[in-house]
């Protein structure tokens, strides 16, 4: 019988927290934070840089950068003398490709080891070196080597590795400056003010500072008793398990750590039940476990083990590509939308008094409040900016002008400016709702569990909600239900072409104006 891994039980665990309606979680209101906590809430945290995309960007530089020398030197020398042949380009490129991959098995594109010099200089010399010798190599069997010219082989060599070195010598000040800005940290905060705790806090702090990205943070643990340290191996207690939604709010947050043991199963489904909402990974510290899985089925922070439980969604090159679709597909939209939007302004203005535009206070990426920009669809002394009465048919408060441009979704179109200049605002993403919208006379959150899961990612002009059809009044349970569940399928299945048929389909959900009043 095969072994049943690590991640199998974490991804059932993981399955049950997300589709289990018994242990969705109950969002609190804002809370009040403990000082210790404020104390960390209240520092300037710059955006993190990901150490996955610096290392592809790396790799890319040390590409064009060893390929651009190559053809140059060539181009220069032996082109001006025999002419071009494009064997010799052939020959560049194919060297270029074999330094890149044994700089990658070298072990020298890590963040870890772009701070250092010693380590990534000797590794770098002899990887180059190595290239070369092997491009020797072959040009000998194949009795090529009367062909080669030596004066641009050892130009290329010379010249290449000096280039090389000082790139990494900027690159090194860069990294240490974005260390110390704190871009690169991973800011963790621990789960279990115990023995554990203490025990995982020390094995993270007895590694080099060069081999660790992670800031401790902070504690949270539940008890009161003697078992819950106040500080636990020098990092302040900062409040429950509850207190961490709040704190993740308001300061960045980007792993949470358990160290609990395996065995406490109940106890650590229970707190997945509140916080697999937030958009951090969440792991399991397995360093003092004696139960032990296969190697693979563990990732590591520095030397110490931990199981996946959940990961952020669209990070790393994923972020990277979603932002790019945003700024050059809205960009793109907008302008072919300017002509539209003045006409639908110029008729606003005509239609009724007050501005054109007005800004509203909705649920952005982590629950964060941000002013998004719409159309003014209603009389201007009947506005309502918190969106706390819902519109429904036949609302007397929205004008001739204001029916038509909700019907048809043009009152959104100035969120196009929340996409490409403010970059709080996605294509394609959930619906942001109004910070006071309500079911009922219950908010949205209180309605649904497992509401705040839909802002894990950065929200949308449209969505896969609004493309089938839940889009519009929300009047009953059921609406904001399958709201919820298609935001979260959207979330799990992400990908740049399910934005673009997202995107492809809206202009026919719209012309349907289904529940839009």
């Amino acid at each position: 019988m095969e072994p049943i891994s690590a991640r199998t039980m974490i991804d059932a665990a993981a399955q049950a927290a997300a589709g289990n309606d018994t242990i969705r979680p109950t969002v609190e209101r804002r809370k009040r934070l403990s000082p210790a906590a404020l104390a960390v809430t209240n520092e300037k945290v710059p955006e993190a840089y990901s150490p996955i995309v610096i290392a592809g960007l790396v790799r890319l530089a040390d590409f064009v950068l060893i390929a651009g020398v190559g053809i140059a030197l060539y181009l220069g020398y032996v082109a001006r003398r025999d002419g071009v042949h494009w064997e010799y380009i052939a020959a560049i490129i194919g060297m270029t490709v074999t330094a890149v991959i044994s700089f990658q098995a070298a072990d020298i594109y890590q963040v870890q080891v772009f701070r250092g010099t010693l380590k990534q200089m000797t590794r770098m010399i002899s990887a180059w070196s190595f290239v070369f010798l092997l491009f020797i190599g072959a040009s000998f069997f194949a009795k090529l080597g009367g062909d080669v010219s030596r004066l641009w082989l050892a130009s290329f060599y010379v010249i290449g590795l000096a280039l090389l070195i000082v790139g990494r010598l900027v690159l090194r000040n860069l990294v240490r400056h974005w260390a110390r800005q704190g871009r690169l940290d991973r800011r963790t905060i621990i789960v279990g003010s115990d023995e554990n705790g203490e025990r995982l806090i020390n094995a993270l702090k007895a590694q080099e500072d060069d081999d660790s990205d992670i800031r401790l943070l902070g504690v949270f643990d539940d008890r009161n008793d003697s078992r819950a340290l106040d500080t636990c191996a020098g990092s302040p207690k900062l409040g429950k398990i509850d207190d961490i939604l709040e704190f993740a709010r308001r300061t960045r947050v980007d792993l949470v750590l358990f160290a609990l043991p395996i065995s406490a199963e109940t106890r650590i489904l229970d707190m997945l039940k509140k916080l697999w909402v937030l958009p951090v990974d969440i792991r399991l510290s397995a360093h003092t476990n004696k139960l032990r899985f296969r190697p693979r089925a563990y990732s590591y922070l520095g030397n110490v083990p931990t199981l996946e439980v959940f990961e952020a969604p669209i990070t790393d090159w994923d972020q990277v590509t979603k932002r790019l679709f945003d700024h050059v597909v809205g960009g793109l939209i907008l302008l072919a939308a300017a002509p539209v939007m003045a006409l639908v302004a110029l008729a606003i203005k005509l239609d009724s008094p007050g501005p054109v535009l007005f800004r509203q206070k909705r649920f952005g990426f982590n629950n964060e409040r941000i002013d998004v920009f719409k159309f003014r669809s209603m009389y201007h002394h009947l506005a309502d900016p918190t969106a706390s009465k819902v519109v429904t048919r036949n609302d007397p408060r929205v004008t001739r002008v204001g029916k038509f441009i909700r019907r048809t979704s043009l009152d959104e179109l100035p969120q196009l400016f929340n996409v490409v200049f403010k970059s709080n605002l996605s294509l394609v993403g959930p619906r942001p709702h109004a910070v006071q919208g309500k079911l009922q006379h219950r908010l949205f959150d209180e309605t649904v569990d497992g509401y705040f899961a839909r802002h894990r990612v950065k929200p949308g002009i449209t969505g896969w909600a609004q493309i089938n059809g839940w889009r519009g009044e929300i009047d009953n349970e059921e609406k904001i239900q399958k709201r919820v569940e298609f935001d979260l399928y959207y979330i799990e299945n992400w990908s740049v072409l399910f934005d673009l048929f997202i995107l492809l389909k809206t202009p026919w959900a719209l012309l349907k104006g289904e529940n839009a009043y």
